[in-house]
């Protein structure tokens, strides 16, 4: 029994002794490797490591920094490009206006005059006819009228004006009938004196009979040319 006692206390005696060798062996080694380690180079590797990410984030700042201004660029491009495009749109569009007032293909309205032509009834009187009405219309353009119509039917280069049968008129290829009224936009004066003057037309057709009367007016109103303007032969 005593043997046993003995021989089991030996026996931790020895492995408590390897124990303690394995432990300061271990502890041997990690001072070993310890003083072996450069503190300094870990500490520099770290700095280069953050520099590196440094300047990584400062290109990527660049980067960035390029592509937004790039975009402002592009954005300001388009607002001048945009602004341009609806200058130009307003130029075309205020030509195109022009163009349409001067074909007659728009309602107009202004100051000027209104003549009626009321026929003189009596047989033995010569009616009024397209001559007529032609040499009216051509002493107005004559004082710068800048649109004319004949009882609603807008004149402009292309318009006929002719006497069917020596019975009624066409205007644009619609039948008009007495009493004629000429609306004309323009100069009021100009206009009147045109008609009136010495020699002027309208008093050779009141020295005939007919009854004509003209009214000058701010606000004469000429609609627009109905027909499409067809150009045959025109290259």
């Amino acid at each position: 029994m005593k043997a046993n006692i003995k021989k089991g206390k030996i026996t931790m005696t020895i492995t408590i002794a390897i124990s303690c060798f394995a432990l300061v062996l271990v502890m041997f080694m990690q001072f070993k490797i310890v003083n072996q380690t450069d503190i300094t180079a870990i500490e520099n590797m770290r700095e280069t490591e953050l520099r590196t990410e440094l300047a990584n984030w400062k290109a990527k700042y660049e980067e960035t920094q390029t592509k937004y201004q790039e975009t402002v660029a592009k954005i300001e491009e388009y607002k001048q490009t945009k602004q341009s495009n609806e200058q130009t749109e307003k130029l075309v569009n205020s030509e195109l206006e022009q163009l349409n007032m001067t074909l007659g293909k728009t309602d107009v309205e202004g100051e000027g005059i209104e003549i009626v032509l009321r026929e003189n009834a009596e047989e033995e009187i010569s009616k009024i006819n397209a001559d007529d009405l032609l040499v009216i219309i051509n002493e107005l353009k004559l004082a710068g009228s800048e649109a004319i119509s004949i009882n609603e039917e807008r004149i402009i280069n292309m318009s006929d004006i002719v006497t069917i049968n020596n019975t009624f008129i066409k205007v644009n290829g619609q039948r008009i009938l007495a009493p004629y009224v000429i609306k004309a936009i323009g100069n009021q004066t100009y206009l009147e004196s045109a008609l009136l003057g010495n020699g002027g037309y309208v008093d050779e057709l009141k020295k005939l009979g007919h009854d004509i009367s003209i009214e000058k007016t701010n606000k004469v109103k000429i609609p627009k040319y109905k027909d499409e303007i067809k150009i045959k032969y025109i290259e």
